[in-house]
């Protein structure tokens, strides 16, 4: 059986430049945006394709280091050759978050963008890693999203695969429990449960919130955004021959819900400005 753009696209993360279009773009300029000062060295915890680094050196030509620690290889792969053009001021790491290995840098910025929930329970390894590489005057910029959850734990981009999975399952949540997949929501701590976590490594010095409102053109255009935001996680509640169908069918949910709402999603999402405690 071929598989189809969508799971292809899932299973290499491919197409995020324009995914991301939909909601990261807006989180990079509004993190660059708190950068003070003439930084040197800068480090994107699950840097992606680059499109942070890329811009930051943009920004800054005091930046000597554009470092990017991300684990996908496809993605790394993308971003050496969008940043290929600014030479050795790029360091690229394949790296897993939740177990990432000393480096020789001492950054003056550290940026880590919607990435903290994938961590989910073992953020405090990579918030100990960034408070020991972290220079001593430098600053900590993280975004965490925060979508509304119900008694099961689900919300945000759940809602949207469980309206799909309804149409075949009596238990949605039971299903997430069976497959050992977490709700994206669940993943996400509640302002008050990060709080101290933070806490226990950094300095709050501000924090920023915004409503991040995702729209879109076409059911087509949520299926890749699905796809090459959140890979095969989903996808995999449902059997190989199927998964075709999931994916299309996430789109046609996202687009119904806009029609009846005037967006896809709405959710809070919290930029925290952190020195080393």
């Amino acid at each position: 059986m071929t598989a189809s753009a969508a799971e292809i696209q899932a299973r290499t993360l491919a197409g995020y430049a324009d995914a991301s279009r939909l909601r990261q773009v807006h989180d990079r300029d509004w993190v660059l945006d708190q950068v003070t000062g003439e930084p040197r060295v800068l480090l994107d915890l699950g840097s992606g394709i680059g499109q942070l680094l890329g811009a930051a050196l943009d920004r800054f030509p005091s930046l000597e280091k554009a470092v990017g620690l991300e684990r996908s290889p496809h993605r790394i792969a993308e971003a050496a050759g969008r940043l290929r053009a600014y030479g050795p001021r790029v360091a690229l790491h394949e790296s897993d978050l939740t177990a990432p290995e000393p480096l020789p840098h001492r950054p003056d910025v550290v940026t880590m963008t919607s990435v903290l929930h994938w961590l989910y329970p073992h953020e405090q390894r990579v918030l100990k890693w960034t408070h020991d590489h972290l220079a001593p005057d430098g600053v900590f910029l993280l975004t965490t999203y925060h979508p509304a959850r119900d008694a099961h734990g689900l919300g945000g981009e759940d809602d949207i695969v469980r309206t799909v999975l309804e149409a075949r399952h009596a238990d949605v949540p039971g299903l997430f429990t069976a497959a050992g997949i977490l709700p994206i929501a669940t993943r996400t701590r509640t302002f008050d449960e990060l709080e101290p976590l933070l806490e226990g490594y950094f300095r709050i010095e501000g924090v920023l919130d915004r409503d991040a409102v995702v729209t879109v053109e076409s059911a087509a255009q949520y299926e890749h955004f699905h796809a090459a935001t959140f890979g095969d996680y989903y996808s995999r509640l449902v059997e190989p021959a199927e998964r075709a169908g999931f994916f299309r069918a996430v789109g046609e949910a996202a687009w119904r819900r806009q029609a009846e709402t005037g967006h896809v999603s709405h959710m809070t999402v919290r930029l925290w400005r952190l020195a080393p405690a």
